[in-house]
């Protein structure tokens, strides 16, 4: 846009300098005195075109740059490795002037279309969004192609669900606008591997892990009336006067009093041509039944016009925390028709659009000469008083206590009535004598609670529980910031066939006809709406007792008793959230999916403690060559592997894991090693040293990280330093007493035959080993490679020990403890 204009003062000071030269230019003589007088006004002209060259060009870099816009918030996560099964989340917060952000990211995956659809969902790294709350790995939501065929993401593709999962790619640019999103918090995550095997306890993990850095950045507007991506749009905040009571009935007809709010906009300033967009914003502070949006007074500009008002579209559009547009609002209505009616808003920053269609067209075979239409808003927030709620403010409404828990985490807590008939335990109170007795024509009643679910507890769950001595006649309604009804919801539940069961963060256990549990997951921030529509509601209501429960809690059912459940902070330290560590046989995010079943636990645990058995042959090998050094090390070795692998497997354990773990790497190492050492033939005073001295070093390799696979390496290493250094010790021993002259000792040197001592070095080397013993040790070896290339999460049961351990103990220790 801004070459245009720069081709225009280039081009007129081309034109200015060639006024400037013109006069010194002209040759003849007889054209001095012309040339003086228009040099002059030429002057004057140049000076006037090159002030009107720059002011224009100042003007426009001035509307090129000058929006009014602000860094809020920047930040820049370092690189951050993301181990197997492994997540991070990480919260921005967009306040209510917020106009964009802008995510880069990077990461070490290197995936393409090609290669991401054939990895395994259970090991692909996972990047997902989600509005208002911490988002789970949703695998049925997975877009392969969007993600990877595009380095940048459209705002409104991802975020226009509940949750958006995509393979994380290696590059990732995105910018989202207060016109796209909502100005609340966005939090996204990323995973390393998804599905029900990720929160499951492994023995082994195999899998890669990835880094990656993030850069976040949220740009505000300066100016409260001036909102958009560039802070370049009007935004004309609504009057609002509260004008009393709709409806003096009182408990005669049944209609409680109800008060409204009346907003009005600026007369003189509601003017705006064809296809023009007008934006006006209000907020919404307490529960309201309904919004009406409607216009009076309506005229057309100029006065003396042809046409119809009423053939003329005024198109309103609402959305609730961002900007409205044509293609992208939550209601919208002709104005000039009927009023937008929308029932029970949510509380907060609403913005309303006027776009005003058609005002130039043919009418009657005359073209209509409308430039402008005028009109008043009217928007009518209809309030109920203190306690009531819902149509005609004729339910109960209850504002819920939050009772912290005693000895728990953060946020951890009940919600019971104020002042209520609570129950001794104070986790439950009685239905009946909250619920609403009004009804209309025999319809049925609704009863409402209010919860305030508090800042950076999202990663929370909360549980709803009803429990009756007789069948129920209630249907749950749950909805954030509004009040629920009938159309407008984010969960419910009418009965065991009809709920929110298709959402993943909606989980119904064990519910009857008797009995209602179901837990929402990753509970979103704010005020909760509770509604219990109550069926029939004109029989009798005292014949049963019904308690209801609601709680937030950390991990719903306790993990199905099935693991453990931990807590930490996102990656802004922001909010805390909780999840589960399950064990072997179990998976999902509240342990609740079989992955192992009892009999495949059976033979698993058969397949790791039983072939622990192989340790018997070199121990009684030991025994018998009465290496008592050796076969104390193979027993315990034997012992400890197996009781190691017993609570590895989720079997039983004698000691803590971590003891357990130490002690089987440890005399492991120690065991490999001694079988080097047993192959030579110094005395028990060096054995003794060197044992000492490889104990000390395995135990060093066992603590510190026993699992990591360069051990193997160093373990063959020391235990071939350990032979070398014993054949050095022998060596010296056996020639000890040949001392003599460096003469002497040439002369022998120069008459050694060297073929018979290569010849005699040889025999000795064959009849000191085995060697039938020594190809089964390495083909062991080999097996016990390709055993551990081949190991995963799900195999590891089989390749770790058949034939793995087994091998390499019965083969490599045995093997060559026979052949020394």
């Amino acid at each position: 846009m801004l070459l245009i204009p720069l081709y225009i003062y280039i081009i007129s000071f081309f034109i200015t300098i060639n006024f400037l030269l013109a006069p010194f230019l002209e040759s003849p003589p007889k054209m001095a005195e012309n040339s003086i007088l228009c040099s002059v006004s030429s002057l004057i002209l140049s000076i006037f075109i090159l002030f009107c060259c720059l002011f224009g060009l100042c003007n426009s870099v001035e509307q090129l740059g000058g929006y009014d816009t602000f860094t809020i918030s920047s930040f820049k996560y370092p690189e951050t490795q993301i181990r197997p099964f492994d997540m991070r989340y990480i919260r921005v917060d967009l306040p209510p002037w917020f106009s964009s952000m802008s995510i880069a990211l990077k990461s070490s995956v290197n995936l393409d279309i090609k290669s991401a659809k054939k990895v395994p969902k259970s090991v692909l790294p996972m990047i997902c969004f989600r509005d208002g709350s911490l988002p789970l790995p949703d695998v049925s939501s997975t877009s392969l192609e969007v993600a990877l065929s595009n380095r940048s993401f459209d705002g409104i593709q991802v975020l226009q669900n509940m949750e958006q999962c995509y393979p994380v790619p290696r590059n990732m640019t995105m910018k989202l606008t207060n016109e796209q999103i909502s100005a609340r918090v966005l939090y996204f995550g990323l995973f390393n591997g998804v599905g029900p095997t990720r929160t499951q306890s492994k023995m082994i993990v195999r899998n890669r892990a990835y880094s990656f850095t993030a850069n976040i950045s949220v740009e505000g507007c300066t100016t409260s009336t001036m909102q958009g991506q560039y802070c370049n749009q009007t935004i004309e905040l609504l009057s609002c006067a509260r004008s009393g009571n709709s409806s003096g009935n009182g408990s005669v007809s049944g209609f409680f009093n109800q008060s409204m709010v009346l907003c009005r906009n600026n007369f003189e300033t509601s003017c705006h041509g064809d296809g023009e967009m007008k934006i006006y914003s209000l907020e919404i502070l307490r529960i309201t039944e309904s919004l009406t949006i409607s216009v009076q007074n309506l005229r057309l500009r100029p006065l003396d016009s042809i046409g119809n008002s009423s053939r003329i579209y005024l198109m309103c559009f609402a959305r609730y925390g961002a900007m409205p547009l044509a293609t992208l609002h939550d209601y919208s209505g002709d104005l000039n028709q009927s009023p937008l009616v929308i029932r029970f808003p949510k509380v907060g920053q609403w913005y309303i659009s006027i776009l005003a269609l058609h005002l130039a067209k043919e009418i009657g075979g005359a073209l209509s000469n409308v430039s402008k239409v005028c009109y008043s808003l009217e928007v009518q927030e209809l309030e109920c008083p203190l306690g009531k709620a819902g149509p005609n403010c004729s339910s109960e409404r209850y504002m819920l206590q939050t009772v912290l828990r005693k000895y728990s985490t953060p946020f951890e807590s009940y919600y019971l009535p104020d002042g209520g008939d609570v129950i001794s335990d104070a986790l439950n109170f009685h239905l009946e004598p909250l619920l609403s007795n009004y009804s209309v024509g025999g319809l049925d009643t609704w009863t409402y609670f209010l919860l305030d679910v508090p800042r950076g507890a999202a990663g929370g769950n909360l549980h709803v529980r009803l429990m009756s001595d007789r069948k129920m006649n209630y249907e749950i309604y749950a909805r954030n910031g509004g009040l629920p009804s009938l159309i407008n919801w984010d969960y419910y539940y009418v009965n065991k066939t009809s709920s929110s069961g298709d959402s993943v963060f909606f989980v119904l256990y064990n519910s009857s006809d008797e009995k209602v549990d179901f837990y929402i997951l990753y509970v979103k921030e704010g005020i909760w709406n509770i509604a219990l529509r109550h069926l029939n509601s004109t029989g009798d209501i005292s014949d049963g007792q019904t308690t209801m429960s609601i709680s937030l809690e950390r991990c719903p059912k306790r993990c199905s008793y099935h693991g453990s459940c931990k807590s930490a902070l996102d990656t802004s330290g922001l909010t805390l959230y909780s999840f589960c560590a399950c064990d072997r046989n179990h998976g999902g995010f509240d342990c609740s999916i079989e992955i192992v079943s009892h009999q495949g636990h059976i033979w698993q645990s058969i397949a790791l403690i039983a072939s622990n058995a192989a340790a018997v042959f070199p121990a009684f090998w030991a025994l018998r060559q009465k290496a008592f050094a050796e076969w104390v090390v193979y027993t315990v070795s034997g012992i400890s592997s197996g009781l190691y692998h017993a609570c590895d497997v989720g079997t039983w354990c004698v000691l803590s894991f971590g003891v357990l773990q130490f002690m089987d790497f440890w005399l492991s190492f120690m065991a490999v090693v001694s079988t080097f050492i047993y192959l030579t033939t110094i005395d028990e005073v060096f054995k003794r040293a060197i044992h000492t001295a490889v104990a000390i070093l395995t135990a060093l390799m066992a603590i510190t990280k026993a699992t990591r696979s360069s051990n193997i390496i160093l373990v063959m290493g020391i235990g071939a330093f350990g032979l070398l250094l014993g054949w050095l010790i022998e060596f010296s021993t056996k020639y000890r007493s040949l001392s003599c002259s460096m003469g002497l000792c040439l002369n022998r040197l120069e008459r050694w035959p060297s073929r018979e001592w290569l010849q005699n070095l040889v025999n000795t080397v064959m009849k000191r080993f085995r060697w039938g013993f020594v190809l089964a040790g390495f083909i062991a070896l080999a097996m016990a490679a390709i055993s551990w290339n081949l190991e995963s999460s799900q195999s590891y049961w089989i390749w770790h020990r058949t034939p793995t351990d087994a091998n390499y103990q019965l083969t490599q220790q045995d093997s060559l403890s026979q052949g020394a």
